[in-house]
């Protein structure tokens, strides 16, 4: 270093202004930088979630009965795998929504149980294919491509087998009860009322 030019020179000092309005401004900027990375986020984060593919979709009687093909996805809100695919299947919705029913069970109520049983329901999300006549044609388990999804249901609205029938990929683990549970005890039931 020579000391020809020192860094803080007495010579010419800062102004104190100066540098409380450079500071300023880079505060500025920095705020309106967060600011703009929290909505981007945000917007990006809410293209398509699990409720509104729950709302939108077709009630399971109604699918069965309508004359065309459905795809029934188990799902729960607490699965990463099906929030990850929710906005796959919101395309695949779009796309397909007047050739096939696009139905969608929330695991945790427990009045699907017995669908949950009669489709061996042990991983989410559980796709099931259905024929225009209801009958269960095909099921894919766990994350699959969009691509896949759209090749499966091309053919379900074609009548021809499936491409990827018994598809399987990455799974957020469930286990369905037994039987549905109830907070009171059935008066019938006197082995609960015996007291020792």
């Amino acid at each position: 270093m020579t000391t020809d030019s020192p860094v803080n020179s007495p010579d010419k000092p800062e102004s104190k202004v100066g540098t409380r309005v450079r500071n300023f401004l880079i505060a500025i900027v920095a705020i309106a930088l967060s600011v703009a990375l929290v909505l981007g986020l945000r917007t990006e984060s809410t293209s398509a979630s699990l409720t509104q593919l729950d709302e939108a979709s077709t009630p399971l009687e109604v699918a069965i009965n309508n004359g065309k093909p459905s795809i029934v996805e188990f799902y729960a809100n607490w699965c990463t795998v099906c929030q990850k695919m929710a906005p796959d299947i919101a395309q695949l919705e779009k796309q397909y929504a007047d050739k096939v029913n696009f139905v969608m069970l929330n695991v945790d109520n427990t009045k699907w149980l017995p669908e949950m049983l009669k489709y061996r329901v042990d991983g989410i999300p559980h796709f099931v294919f259905l024929a225009k006549n209801g009958e269960n044609i095909a099921q894919a388990i766990g994350d699959q491509p969009r691509i896949v999804m759209a090749n499966n249901l091309e053919a379900l609205v074609a009548g021809s087998s499936l491409p990827y029938a018994q598809a399987s990929g990455q799974v957020s683990k469930f286990s369905a009860p037994v039987a549905p549970t109830s907070s009171q005890d059935d008066p019938r039931s006197h082995g609960s009322q015996v007291v020792n």
